[in-house]
C-alpha cells in the first residue's frame, strides 16, 4: 500500500523559488598519472528497471508506486553526476518538444526540431519556440518565478491572467503530498488557469509546470523534461481506450503517475545507453591530435547533437578542421551521425 505522505526526499523544500539549496555533488577531476597515460574511472551505468516497475506504470497497475520506484533509481543515478547528464537532459528536451508538437498538431518530428535549433535569420515559429521552451527548462534551475511562468506562457502564445498570483498558487499547491501527486495537482492548476485558451497550449504549459515542480521537490539543480515524453502513451488511458485524461480530469492523477513512471524508466534506459557511449568518447579523446578537441568532447557530453560549425565556433578551429575531427570521432565509434545527410551533418552520442 502506498502511504499518502510518500516522499522521495527527506524533507520538502521550504522555498520553491529560483534555484535549489543543495546542488548535486560534482565528481572529482581525473588526475594525470604520467605523460602518456591517464587514470580514468569507468562510470557505471544506472541499475536496470525491474519488469514489475514497467508493468505497474501501466493504467492497470499501481502507477504511483512505480513512479516512486523509478524516480528513486533515476535520482540515485543523477546524484552521481554522470558525464553525459547534459546530453540526457538535452535529448529528453527534444523528445518533450516532439511530443508537445503532436499535442499541438504541428508537423515537426524530432529530426525537424534538431534542425530548427540551428536555424538563423528567421523569426522563431511555433515548433522552434517549443524546442526552446523545453531546452530552457532543462538548462536552468527549476523555478516557479512569475517571470519564468510568463515567459513559458508567452512561448505558447498564452497570456497569463496574473503571473504573480498563478506562481504563488503553484508554489502553495506543490508543497503538499508526495512529489508526484504535488506535481500533478500543480499541473492541473496551471491548466485551469487558462479557461479561455486552446486546450492543447494550456496542456503543454501544464506539463512544463509538472516537470518544474517535480525537479523542485526532488532538489534537482536542473529539471529533466519527463512527463511529456510518455503522456501520449496509449497505456495511460484507462480501460485501454477513451479520451486521454488531461490535467484536471478525474483520471489525471493516475494517468500522470503512470506517465512519469514510464518516463523515468525510459530515461534510465536512455541514460544507460548514453553512459556507455560517453565512456567510449572519453576513452578515445586522448587519441585526438587537434588541440581544441576537448571542447568538442565537452559539447557532445552536454548536447543532444552538435554541428561541426558549432564546434568550430567554440573550439575555436576552422570548419574544415571541425569536420575532420567529427569524421575521426565517427570512425572511432565515439559519436553517431544523426541527420543521415551528406551535408550539414549533426553528431551526437
Amino acid at each position: 500500500m502506498i502511504r499518502a505522505d510518500l516522499t522521495l526526499v527527506p524533507d520538502p523544500i521550504a522555498d520553491l523559488g529560483e534555484g535549489v539549496p543543495e546542488p548535486l555533488r560534482r565528481r572529482a577531476r581525473t588526475r594525470r598519472t604520467s605523460a602518456k597515460t591517464q587514470e580514468r574511472q569507468a562510470f557505471p551505468a544506472p541499475a536496470p528497471i525491474p519488469a514489475w516497475a514497467w508493468a505497474s506504470g501501466r493504467a492497470d497497475g499501481d502507477p504511483l508506486f512505480a513512479a516512486g520506484a523509478t524516480l528513486a533509481l533515476l535520482d540515485s543515478f543523477l546524484r552521481r553526476d554522470p558525464p553525459a547528464a547534459g546530453a540526457l537532459r538535452s535529448r529528453l528536451a527534444l523528445q518533450s518538444a516532439a511530443a508537445s508538437a503532436k499535442i499541438l498538431r504541428l508537423n515537426a518530428d524530432a529530426a525537424a526540431l534538431r534542425d530548427l535549433r540551428f536555424a538563423v535569420g528567421d523569426a522563431l515559429g511555433p515548433a522552434a519556440k517549443l524546442l526552446r521552451l523545453w531546452r530552457e527548462l532543462a538548462e536552468r534551475p527549476p523555478s516557479l518565478d512569475p517571470g519564468r511562468l510568463a515567459a513559458a506562457a508567452a512561448a505558447l502564445d498564452l497570456a497569463a491572467p496574473n503571473a504573480d498570483v498563478l506562481a504563488e498558487s503553484l508554489r502553495e499547491q506543490s508543497r503538499a503530498g508526495d512529489p508526484v501527486s504535488a506535481a500533478a495537482k500543480a499541473a492541473a492548476m496551471a491548466f485551469e488557469a487558462f479557461p479561455d485558451a486552446p486546450a492543447a497550449e494550456a496542456e503543454v504549459l501544464a506539463l512544463w509546470a509538472f516537470d518544474s515542480v517535480l525537479a523542485l521537490r526532488l532538489r534537482w539543480p536542473q529539471p529533466l523534461p519527463l512527463i511529456a515524453t510518455k503522456v501520449l502513451d496509449p497505456s495511460s488511458r484507462s480501460d485501454g481506450g477513451g479520451r486521454r485524461p488531461r490535467p484536471g480530469d478525474p483520471g489525471w492523477p493516475k494517468a500522470a503517475a503512470g506517465a512519469i513512471a514510464l518516463a523515468a524508466a525510459a530515461a534510465l534506459d536512455l541514460a544507460a545507453d548514453l553512459a556507455r557511449r560517453a565512456e567510449t568518447l572519453i576513452a578515445v579523446a586522448p587519441k585526438l591530435r587537434a588541440k581544441p578537441a576537448q571542447r568538442s568532447v565537452d559539447l557532445l557530453l552536454n548536447q543532444d547533437c552538435v554541428a561541426p560549425a558549432e564546434a568550430a565556433r567554440h573550439a575555436p578551429m576552422t570548419d574544415r578542421a571541425a569536420r575532420r575531427l567529427f569524421d575521426r570521432l565517427s570512425a572511432l565509434g565515439a559519436v553517431r551521425e544523426l541527420s543521415g545527410r551528406p551535408t550539414f551533418r549533426l553528431y551526437g552520442l
